[in-house]
């Protein structure tokens, strides 16, 4: 499966991967991954493309209700983990707690929340990597020059808002699908 994910991403499709390339399920077993900018349905196959060419299993959580027959099943063998939104516990320790009952938990967000044009990211992830002391690994989803950015492993710091323009530099220039929405 990995062979023809390859094919499909290099070959068929043109993408090419920069930057942290050695990226492995055995270098990286559990990390917060953000994907920007997020602006079309096509940044899912890309993604899941991407993780197969790099031989990872990326995660999502989602609310509980997707995860009940019939639908529960496919959501699980794709990554994906239940969280109960209704019970007024706190979503960033809900969420944590994940990385401490999984031996491997790599937790694949965007932090803009929607696919639409946003000024400002949410911040639920860089508070999730933080309480679950993992580290952000950034990716692009570059449609402009048909190419996926991934960073270091980078470990927040007490400065948010240097992290954060930390974090923005990496993504500067990078054009989705729809570019009036990146």
């Amino acid at each position: 499966m990995r062979k023809l994910a390859k094919f499909i991403y290099f070959k068929i499709i043109g993408w090419k991967m920069v930057g942290n390339t050695n990226m492995s399920k055995d270098t990286v077993k559990k990390a917060v991954l953000i994907a920007l900018p997020h602006t079309s349905w096509h940044d899912f196959y890309i993604g899941l493309l991407l993780r197969k060419v790099i031989g990872i299993q990326s995660n999502f959580v989602g609310k509980k209700e997707l995860f009940t027959w019939p639908l529960g099943y496919y959501f699980r063998s794709i990554g994906g983990r239940p969280i109960d939104r209704k019970s007024g516990q706190n979503k960033v320790q809900a969420i944590a707690k994940l990385f401490d009952q999984n031996d491997e938990f790599r937790l694949m967000l965007a932090p803009e929340g929607t696919r639409k044009k946003v000024t400002e990211w949410r911040t639920g992830f860089y508070y999730i990597a933080k309480a679950a002391n993992v580290p952000i690994i950034m990716f692009t989803l570059d449609f402009k020059n048909k190419q996926n950015k991934i960073s270091e492993p980078f470990y927040t710091t007490d400065d948010m808002e240097a992290d954060f323009k930390y974090m923005r530099q990496f993504f500067e220039g990078v054009v989705g699908k729809v570019p009036e929405y990146s």
